[in-house]
């Protein structure tokens, strides 16, 4: 796999992509990521509040101590900064929109026509142009202009309330639902979809990603099997949510923790005969007023040895079985290190890019850089000349982060 350490475009599917991210936060950044993991090149554009000197300063101090902020949801993109309420920062925006494939917004409805860089003066100036809106109740509605975040979506599109344990109120699992499979994922499949498209018809369009229509899309299987009858809506009475016992995590006697997916017969069957039980919980597999005699069959088997034990006696076997990590035990995880499931980069374990490709493959961008790092060499880039470059910075709707020279005489990122 290819590693990027320049923050510009690589040799992924989407090479030769030019993307404008508007900076927010979570779902955005996170679908802006996986374009220029996949070779698109793109363009942060942070606020000029993000570079100002002190802050700027202070952060090159930690920088210089081993300390930073790692915003790895930013990696692989060079930044620009500039002040969206200056008149020269949107039009250096709207240039750039001039000469990009994609751009991508993440402001509540209506912010970014205020601003005056809304789909209709994109468009106009860039008809091939696919825009990007990244909200969390999408564009219209009742909610529209409410604010929110992933937990509120998640309850919403009606996936919080599945998630409910008897006598529990609901989980969350962390911030993966909303933001990052029902938002950012949800937003790069529309980018790649209107892509395709402009390849026949020569025009962009809006593509309007919100996180509560994503994290309902993400229901489609339950919804099925609710129509079927298969599925209640009283908690702790599912197979997937852990009532049965052939599909349930249990409790090593050193307080960690195994995972069992053994649906089908025959894995069952196996699991069974290496945890010493009997046929009788076989033939009960389909009976779900057994499985709690079930669960507690195999809690107090699993409770009789560690999570090391249980993994040296199941891993690698037909019994549906791994053992439940930590992130940094996944890391090190024979079968992730085989796999390069995760990459270092600047010294930062993270995630490599997915899914893989057979002749573009895809790479880990460079660190994430800082606000404004940037500005001068994009816009270069980007088709300003040198002396409009210079009255933009001079106007103050533009800025460079500052830099200085460290001990050995590299320039810190």
């Amino acid at each position: 796999m290819s590693e990027r350490k320049d923050g510009k475009p690589g040799s992924g599917p989407l090479a030769g992509v030019k993307v404008v991210e508007l900076a927010g936060r979570g779902p955005g950044p996170f679908g802006a990521m996986i374009l220029a993991d996949l070779g698109a090149e793109v363009v942060r554009v942070a606020r000029l509040e993000d570079v100002a000197p002190s802050e700027a300063e202070s952060a090159t101090e930690r920088s210089l101590k081993g300390h930073r902020r790692i915003d790895l949801l930013t990696r692989g993109r060079r930044s620009v900064a500039l002040d969206l309420k200056h008149p020269g920062g949107v039009e250096a925006v709207l240039r750039m929109v001039d000469r990009a494939d994609v751009l991508v917004e993440g402001y509540r409805p209506g912010v970014a026509e205020r601003l005056g860089l809304g789909p209709d003066e994109c468009l106009w100036r860039n008809p091939r142009l696919v825009y990007a809106r990244m909200t969390g109740f999408g564009q219209e509605g009742p909610y529209a202009r409410s604010p929110g975040h992933d937990i509120n979506y998640v309850a919403l599109a009606g996936a919080l309330e599945p998630l409910r344990r008897p006598g529990q109120p609901p989980a969350p699992p962390l911030n993966l639902l909303g933001d990052f499979g029902g938002g950012g994922m949800l937003m790069v499949i529309g980018v790649l979809g209107a892509l395709v498209e402009r390849a026949r018809s020569g025009l962009g369009q809006v593509v309007d990603a919100a996180m509560v229509d994503g994290v309902a899309l993400l229901t489609t299987l339950f919804h099925g099997m609710r129509a079927e009858g298969l599925w209640s809506d009283e908690p702790g009475t599912n197979v997937l949510s852990l009532a049965a016992p052939f599909y349930n995590v249990y409790e090593t006697s050193d307080g960690r923790h195994v995972a069992v997916g053994a649906g089908e017969h025959q894995f069952y069957a196996e699991l069974l005969q290496r945890l010493g039980l009997g046929d009788e919980l076989l033939r009960q597999q389909g009976d779900p007023a057994t499985w709690p005699a079930g669960r507690a069959a195999l809690e107090a088997v699993f409770r009789t040895r560690t999570l090391a034990e249980w993994t040296a006696e199941l891993e690698g076997t037909d019994t549906c079985f791994t053992p439940v990590l930590t992130m940094e035990e996944a890391a090190r995880h024979p079968h992730n290190v085989e796999r390069q499931t995760f990459v270092e980069v600047d010294g930062v374990v993270q995630p490599a890019p997915a899914p893989r490709f057979s002749r573009t493959p895809a790479g880990p961008g460079g660190p994430p850089a800082a606000a404004g790092q940037h500005t001068r060499e994009v816009l270069l880039d980007w088709g300003f000349a040198a002396d409009e470059l210079d009255a933009l910075l001079a106007s103050g709707a533009a800025r460079q982060a500052p830099t200085r020279e460290t001990p050995g005489g590299d320039r810190p990122t």
